[in-house]
């Protein structure tokens, strides 16, 4: 996962996926009035995007909030990620198999045996 930070338009290729969208929050220099699109692509569409032109953040283990309650659950060395809605509730993540995988209605999301392994 990485994120696409602009004014405002969101990545055109098919190739990419964007998961979540919010303000740039005003802590970052120069981000007043852009937008953070987090994206999902294979590595060489990622390279592409920033030969052509496209400021691209990398993003590191850690929670990136959205700024409306929830945010972005990042974690093994970025390779694994949760779309959170609040910051106990999951909405999608990408397990192991590197696959995105949605919640059902009501169902318990494991959060120690996704952080931990256990």
């Amino acid at each position: 996962m990485f994120i696409v930070r602009n004014s405002g338009e969101r990545p055109a290729a098919a190739e990419v996926q964007v998961k979540l969208s919010r303000p740039t929050p005003p802590i970052v220099a120069g981000g007043s009035g852009k937008t953070d699109f987090f994206c999902v692509a294979e590595a060489d569409t990622v390279t592409a995007l920033r030969a052509s032109g496209w400021p691209i953040v990398d993003l590191h283990d850690g929670y990136y909030e959205d700024g409306a309650g929830g945010g972005v659950g990042i974690w093994g060395q970025g390779r694994y990620w949760e779309i959170r809605d609040t910051p106990f509730t999951v909405k999608e993540t990408v397990a192991a198999s590197g696959q995105p995988q949605g919640t059902v209605e009501g169902e318990h999301v494991n959060v120690r045996g996704a952080i931990f392994g256990a």
